[in-house]
């Protein structure tokens, strides 16, 4: 299903106004991946816990780390970072960060304009699950989306849990908190976007068209987009099931067609996603399913 007949865009400048949110407190970052990764990212850090009697080389070089960026560095015993971690697994490390900046659309409209392309956004209506939120936006930023955008209530965010299983991803995707997800997407269209919603009545989300300005809408577990988002849609993009349950879960099926927008936004141009190891189309769209997949599992 093809869309090159382009939008009107009454060059009302509506996301102009938004501004920035900053969470309300801080919070934690556990694992030795997603730490070394906000360092990486020049993220605000404002303490680093170490557990005590810990001589992994790599805590040691995450120590290192900190320690040239000037950073408070502890050390801590097992039993506090087990209770920062509220199960995570820590790895013997966490680091207390400053509150989470959140972005807006513009922001990642300017992202996009920086790479040279066409914005590509995630919008998660109300996932509630966080190892989900963070699982998406992990595949978001593999499949060079530009932001994701959820609402401020009854959805996951930011947190540990999200955090670790993001891996590292949230210190490079802008994530835009919303008020209103039906308003947004009316915001976004007058702006030019095509905004597709995964949904299982629809076409086969091969023969949507992901390029140009799209954004696609990922619903919650159990009860998926809601009607009033889905009548703002442009297109359903169904991925068709062959087994004997009723749907994937969600952070593989929004990591299934991203990988399809990353094909159809990406493959045949100049350079080379970096999980490619073949030129040709299928195989670079099965290399990188396969990996999202993996890590979602």
């Amino acid at each position: 299903m093809q869309h090159n007949k382009k939008k009107k865009n009454d060059n009302k400048d509506v996301l102009n106004n938004e501004k920035p949110s900053v969470s309300d407190s801080g919070f934690i970052v556990v694992g030795k991946n997603p730490v070394k990764e906000a360092m990486r990212a020049g993220n605000q850090i404002d303490k680093l816990l170490i557990q005590k009697d810990n001589h992994d080389h790599v805590l040691g070089d995450i120590v290192s780390m900190a320690k040239k960026r000037h950073l408070i560095v502890k050390t801590v015993d097992k039993r506090s970072l087990d209770a920062m971690a509220e199960g995570q697994p820590h790895q013997g490390v966490a680091a207390m960060m400053a509150p989470f900046h959140f972005q807006t659309v513009e922001d990642a409209i300017a992202l996009a304009e920086e790479k040279g392309e066409e914005p590509f956004l995630i919008i998660l209506d109300h996932i509630q699950d966080p190892h989900n939120f963070g699982a998406i936006v992990r595949s978001a930023n593999l499949c060079g989306a530009h932001g994701v955008i959820f609402p401020n209530r009854r959805s996951a965010s930011v947190t540990a849990v999200s955090v670790k299983a993001a891996s590292g991803a949230m210190s490079y995707t802008p994530l835009i908190k919303v008020g209103n997800l039906s308003q947004t997407l009316t915001q976004l269209k007058e702006k030019g976007f095509w905004i597709a919603v995964a949904d299982m009545d629809g076409d086969f989300y091969g023969d949507v068209d992901m390029k140009g300005r799209f954004a696609l809408v990922i619903g919650s577990e159990g009860k998926g987009v809601s009607d009033a988002v889905k009548k703002q849609c442009d297109f359903t993009a169904s991925i068709p099931i062959y087994g004997d349950i009723d749907s994937f879960n969600a952070s593989s099926a929004a990591a299934i067609l991203m990988c399809e927008a990353a094909r159809q936004r990406h493959c045949g141009k100049t350079t080379t996603p970096k999980t490619a190891e073949t030129p040709d189309n299928k195989s670079t769209l099965n290399a990188l399913t396969d990996q999202i997949l993996s890590m979602n599992s």
